[in-house]
């Protein structure tokens, strides 16, 4: 089976076992996601990917190596790693793991990491911290330690991918529920801009922000609804990413603008 008929393959098991709506939008959000990003032959770390959904994808894409963190904690579901095993049995993809265990936890030994993943997880690293960073220094601290953890993770080079909600969204200012998001908690999440400050300080680099709009919408919902403004008015998600610095000390993404 070749790399096409693997992610064809991926697509229709994981929307059948209910971890997406559709093939066909699954299919243009991790195109979404992982712009620009290649996979084949590299080596990646999805922390709190939940059932692997994206852990697999990279694998079915040729990834010689993926590590999912799913500690069963905050934002996290009951069973996750029995789901991850039996996806991993239909997909037979033996290059792909799962650590039960934090970030925080983990202990790779001297293994790095071409490509970083949090998808919907950078909140959870330590939720009580991320609700203080904009007013408690003690906060901001913990959430430096654990970037700075992050950035021994990353491999020379390496591309870091955040996606979240931003905590600035019509709805949230206006004390509403969000009819398209109604269980976000705001208060909750930072902004783009505001994790891209905190990365750069651990030397992550050239942050690019990507503002997301309805999968079911696909390509011209993101040439109408993808942009900041749009976002505000709906769930405000966005995929932030950023380099490290390679060998040679320089970051080699595009420069971007971190902004709300």
């Amino acid at each position: 089976m070749n790399r096409t008929q693997r992610v064809e393959q991926f697509l229709t098991i994981a929307c059948r076992k209910g971890l997406y709506s559709s093939p066909g939008n699954l299919r243009y959000y991790v195109h979404y996601l992982f712009q620009d990003t290649t996979l084949a032959e590299k080596t990646m770390l999805d922390i709190g990917g939940g059932a692997g959904l994206f852990s697999f994808y990279a694998g079915c894409c040729g990834a010689s190596r993926v590590v999912c963190l799913e500690p069963m904690a905050a934002g996290s579901s009951p069973g996750m790693v029995d789901q991850f095993q039996r996806f991993s049995t239909l997909l037979g993809l033996n290059q792909v793991s799962i650590y039960p265990i934090k970030l925080q936890d983990f202990d790779p030994g001297n293994e790095t990491f071409d490509i970083v993943l949090l998808h919907n997880s950078i909140n959870h690293l330590d939720e009580a911290a991320c609700m203080a960073l904009q007013h408690d220094r003690h906060a901001v601290e913990t959430y430096k330690r654990v970037f700075e953890k992050l950035s021994t993770l990353a491999s020379p080079g390496a591309k870091l991918i955040i996606a979240d909600c931003s905590r600035y969204n019509f709805f949230a200012l206006c004390r509403l529920k969000n009819p398209f998001g109604p269980t976000i908690e705001w208060h909750k999440h930072q902004s783009p801009d505001h994790w891209a400050r905190l990365l750069s300080d651990v030397g992550f680099c050239n942050p690019k922000i990507r503002w997301a709009s309805f999968n079911s919408l696909q390509s011209i919902g993101r040439l109408l609804l993808g942009n900041k403004v749009a976002a505000y008015f709906l769930q405000s998600d966005f995929c932030l990413t950023m380099g490290k610095p390679g060998s040679n000390g320089f970051c080699g993404l595009a420069v971007g603008h971190a902004g709300k």
